[in-house]
């Protein structure tokens, strides 16, 4: 297996971004965030793209998450601050793309999986897909304003809750009748369907597309509070530190919370 690589690439009118972290079931690293901000960016300024995907490689996991070895070594609040502004930018170049964009989705989605696949357009997944963020079972962090906007507009305030407050990952099937899910595809179908799909986007007029994201974009974020002190008081938590060391130190039962 390869290292822990962002793959992107451009053929005729459809971009393509693939994360590629398989020993870690495609868990994104600092380099694969950075990575994925600079093809957002680069994606939002080629006018010849009409549509761009987003998959995870070798078919087990679309992102399993975010590579948290460097959480080890925080011992402030706004360390946690300054993480989730730098995650807020990656994330926001992938709002900012003008044209269409396509999460295709097998097994995992977790944490900034989730993320990422909510703020595409549409997605398309296998009956085996899973999605979630239980990081109040783990880690115990929190997300920021625009995250759970985010999320909690493509999901539903619902399934959210059950994601993060239960910790539960949902199966797919659940969340193509909530309409999260655009199509479900057997794994050998999923190429088809993706191409059929791309090629329904790239017929729409780019300046409509475009125009109607945007309008979304900003009714999503208007008026988000400022919410750094609630951040801050997670990540600066002895129970945040706690939960770090617990899940990195392998052990699978719950750590010990004490609500500080």
């Amino acid at each position: 297996m390869s290292e822990a690589r962002l793959i992107y690439e451009k053929k005729g009118d459809t971009a393509h971004v693939r994360f590629d972290n398989q020993r870690a079931h495609n868990a994104l690293t600092s380099q694969m965030w950075y990575d994925l901000r600079d093809a957002a960016y680069d994606i939002a300024q080629d006018r010849s793209i009409r549509v761009a995907t987003f998959r995870g490689v070798g078919g087990k996991a679309f992102i399993s998450g975010t590579d948290i070895s460097k959480f080890a070594d925080y011992t402030t609040g706004q360390q946690g601050v300054d993480y989730e502004r730098d995650i807020d930018i990656c994330m926001g170049a992938i709002d900012a793309i003008p044209c269409t964009t396509i999460a295709i989705v097998e097994g995992w989605a977790v944490g900034g999986g989730l993320n990422i696949s909510s703020a595409c357009d549409f997605r398309i997944a296998t009956p085996t897909a899973r999605f979630g963020s239980p990081i109040g079972r783990t880690i115990g962090n929190c997300l920021s304003a625009h995250s759970v906007a985010r999320i909690g507009a493509a999901i539903g305030v619902q399934f959210a809750k059950r994601m993060v407050l239960l910790g539960e990952m949902i199966p797919a099937p659940e969340l193509l009748a909530s309409g999260f899910l655009h199509q479900l595809v057997e794994a050998d179908q999923l190429d088809s369907a993706t191409e059929t799909l791309c090629r329904r986007a790239a017929e729409n007029a780019p300046l409509t597309t475009a125009a109607t994201k945007e309008m979304l974009r900003r009714l999503r974020y208007a008026e988000l509070p400022d919410v750094e002190d609630l951040i801050a008081q997670v990540y600066g938590s002895a129970d945040f530190r706690r939960g770090v060391a617990t899940f990195l130190g392998g052990t699978k039962s719950l750590p010990a919370w004490t609500g500080e």
